[in-house]
């Protein structure tokens, strides 16, 4: 991760991360830093920190109104700005954020990570390879407002569920895991670029009939 040569480009900040302990309590309060627990639209962000620890030192956050927390299953927190629904819409505000002192930061797309204990693990990192012996389903889309699924009247198949994160998810189909990828292209090619693979069974008891 780039970030993580913050410890050497900014040492007056990290030297003694791990000595003070967590002291970003106050920003949480604050609702300055957001500890997220689900991945849910808009997909993109700015990151302007990854490290294995909460950071200790709340001055880097000096200049952020509001950051939000991923703890990932790949060992990193991860603090990033904004919400954007397209990669373009991120990258314009991404010289702001960078003038601002955070020269590593970068364009995130959330799809390619997943959060310890969440309900909805990624399977959009590169080179994913569904189990076989698994069953995928295609997420459409997520909304914090229920919609008709007529409103995806392209496919035969819709499924509503209601997370625990309050956000309503819709997809399509079910397939097992040797004939998800080639159906993921077919609902792509159908105009939703940004459709990616859940598990059937990580969803399945949020499933509104």
């Amino acid at each position: 991760m780039n970030l993580i040569k913050s410890f050497i480009i900014i040492p007056l900040l990290f030297c003694t991360i791990f000595a003070y302990g967590d002291k970003l309590e106050h920003l949480r309060s604050a609702r300055r830093i957001i500890t997220v627990h689900d991945i849910t639209a808009p997909y993109f962000t700015i990151q302007i920190l990854a490290l294995a620890e909460p950071p200790g030192n709340p001055e880097f956050f000096n200049d952020i109104e509001v950051a939000r927390e991923f703890i990932s299953t790949d060992g990193f927190v991860r603090y990033t700005v904004g919400e954007y629904r397209t990669f373009a819409e991120a990258a314009r505000d991404l010289d702001q954020v960078k003038a601002k002192g955070y020269q590593d930061a970068f364009v995130l797309n959330l799809r390619k990570i997943s959060l310890k204990g969440s309900d909805y693990q990624s399977t959009g990192v590169e080179g994913f390879v569904p189990d076989p012996n698994r069953e995928y389903t295609i997420q459409l889309a997520a909304y914090r407002f229920p919609v008709y699924v007529s409103e995806f009247e392209q496919f035969e198949t819709v499924y509503e569920f209601y997370m625990q994160d309050r956000i309503f998810r819709y997809t399509t189909g079910r397939f097992l895991g040797n004939t998800a990828l080639q159906e993921l292209e077919n609902v792509k090619r159908k105009g939703y670029p940004d459709a990616f693979l859940v598990r059937f069974d990580q969803y399945e008891r949020y499933r509104i009939e």
